[in-house]
């Protein structure tokens, strides 16, 4: 599989070089780390292993580094991208997992779950998301995915650019666009450091469910007075 691994990277020095040497212990050798404005030693831990580097002039946030990641995968001739996070949460023997349900499912998407991960506070608001999109995903936010080249092509759209996480707003967009999701269990570990970016504080909790409550609505009501439009020219 003509595959490229994706990690985005913010102040990772602590993990990123064991991240990316226990891929290529798998035999997982086309990764390439998007440096994302770090200001610590990210970046001179990623030259030592000597794996493609990006290195942001700003920060983008882990989608923007993710969708950046994406791009480059178009424009080398890659036909996978696999994303992964750096903070050790995800393991190396759960890209073999993901690259064989693609396969079996004939998926565009297929995203790596832990439920066992997933809080209470994180339960109610993906119970609460999934009420409100009808998206049949149990855990909205893994950073651990696979997507083949029409995701890809979704994904590195001006749409998507205008996305601030790899949730529900990338799940929705790509719902719309026709594409096939499913999901895996895979197993994860506990981050060796640093914190979630956004359910470590109530504040940052809040704003997000705001944030993404108002895009949920927006993409939904968008989407059913193009179903009703379509339905009533047809008439």
């Amino acid at each position: 599989m003509n595959a490229l691994i994706v990690i985005p990277a913010l102040n990772e020095e602590r993990t990123i070089q064991t991240v990316i040497e226990k891929l290529q212990l798998h035999n997982h050798n086309n990764i390439l780390v998007v440096n994302d404005f770090s200001t610590d030693k990210t970046k001179d831990k990623v030259l030592t292993t000597g794996v493609d580097l990006i290195n942001l002039p700003i920060q983008l946030g882990a989608w923007g580094a993710t969708q950046t990641g994406i791009r480059y995968a178009l424009k080398n001739g890659y036909d996978y991208v696999i994303t992964m996070d750096a903070d050790g949460q995800h393991l190396s023997n759960g890209v073999k997992t993901l690259k064989k349900h693609l396969k079996e499912t004939q998926a565009s998407v297929v995203i790596g779950t832990f439920t066992q991960r997933l809080s209470k506070p994180k339960r109610a608001a993906w119970w609460f998301f999934k009420t409100i999109t009808k998206l049949k995903i149990e855990d909205l936010t893994s950073g651990f995915r696979i997507y083949d080249r029409k995701a890809m092509r979704v994904l590195s759209s001006t749409s998507a650019s205008l996305l601030d996480y790899q949730d529900v707003g990338v799940l929705l967009l790509l719902t719309k666009a026709g594409m096939k999701i499913t999901e895996i269990e895979v197993p994860m570990t506990n981050r060796k450091s640093g914190k979630s970016k956004i359910f470590y504080s109530w504040w940052m909790v809040f704003k997000y469910m705001i944030q993404t409550t108002t895009l949920c609505i927006a993409k939904t009501g968008v989407h059913k007075r193009n179903k009703q439009k379509l339905k009533t020219n047809n008439q």
